[in-house]
């Protein structure tokens, strides 16, 4: 089955998605002309030349999250003519974007790949090479913080402010904090750290191989967002065995511990429970969960 699977050109997730599907070759990626399928990752890359051909070829839209009170995306009353099925990889965004159209909509959470994320026995040579110490208590946070509009405004729906609340809280019971970032934007985050005198280390945008050494080095990864489809992080700190709690967003239920799901009422008491999120987020490991997206483009193909 030949398929046409758009690139986002941002060198993030999308990119990253496209990178493993031609990487594991579970699927035959082809030219927009040349294929049966159109499989759009991520629905902010949609265009009007993607409509032309959208009306001539089966097509499937990944939606990863709806902000309340907004269409998934641009001109999507336009598009949902032409589009033959969602796939969402949230329970929460199953069921809202059932009330927003008819089509058919297919649960699916994304994979994770383990030669790319896994567990590091040994730490220290991580430590040297990112010029990190040894006594120091990592928290971690991977994800764009800030609008790109200006370049200063938080993006809520990320939870900056409740993540700095959180590192507020960590600096009181250990005098040894200091916060990790990644990631392009995260301009808010950084001037509030340093408002606050919280420590921290900025390695702006840095390749996968790279971004799992430094899952290995926290003693907490912090997922504080108010909306998200994934997000990602939960996959790759569980299977890295990185310490995570999250508020409850995307696919958290299907890999943590309810212990180790919080809100901004309870976040003092969350747990994280690395075995557990290991063994949850093992049965997405790619090699054995590609079938599951080759049964979802079969579907489609008969729609």
């Amino acid at each position: 089955m030949k398929i046409y699977i758009n690139k986002a050109k941002e060198n993030w997730i999308v990119d990253n998605l496209y990178n493993d599907l031609n990487k594991f070759s579970f699927i035959q990626n082809t030219n927009i002309f040349r294929c049966k399928i159109i499989w759009i990752l991520a629905p902010w890359t949609l265009n009007f030349f993607h409509l032309i051909l959208m009306i001539f070829k089966k097509t499937v839209v990944t939606v990863h999250h709806i902000e309340e009170n907004k269409l998934p995306f641009k001109h999507f009353k336009l598009y949902d003519k032409f589009i033959d099925c969602y796939h969402v990889i949230s329970p929460k965004y199953e069921f809202e974007l059932r009330k927003l159209t008819n089509k058919k909509i297919v649960l699916l959470p994304f994979w994770i790949d383990s030669s790319i994320f896994y567990f590091i026995e040994s730490k220290n040579e991580i430590l040297t090479k990112w010029q990190l110490e040894k006594n120091k208590f990592y928290i971690g946070s991977f994800q764009r913080d800030t609008e790109g509009s200006d370049l200063q405004s938080p993006k809520y729906i990320k939870g900056p402010d409740r993540f700095l609340e959180i590192c507020k809280y960590y600096v009181k019971i250990f005098d040894n904090v200091e916060v990790i970032l990644t990631g392009k934007r995260r301009q808010f985050i950084i001037n509030k750290l340093q408002e606050n005198s919280i420590p921290f280390k900025y390695f702006e945008m840095v390749n996968q191989v790279e971004l799992n050494e430094l899952y290995n080095i926290l003693n907490l990864y912090i997922v504080s967002s108010r909306v998200e489809g994934g997000p990602r992080a939960i996959f790759e700190a569980a299977i890295s065995k990185t310490p995570i709690i999250s508020t409850d967003v995307g696919i958290a239920k299907f890999i943590l511990h309810h212990d180790s799901i919080f809100d901004m009422k309870n976040f003092k008491s969350a747990k994280p429970n690395t075995e557990f999120a290991f063994n949850n987020v093992s049965k997405y490991e790619i090699n054995k969960y590609k079938n599951e997206f080759k049964d979802l483009l079969n579907m489609v193909i008969k729609i």
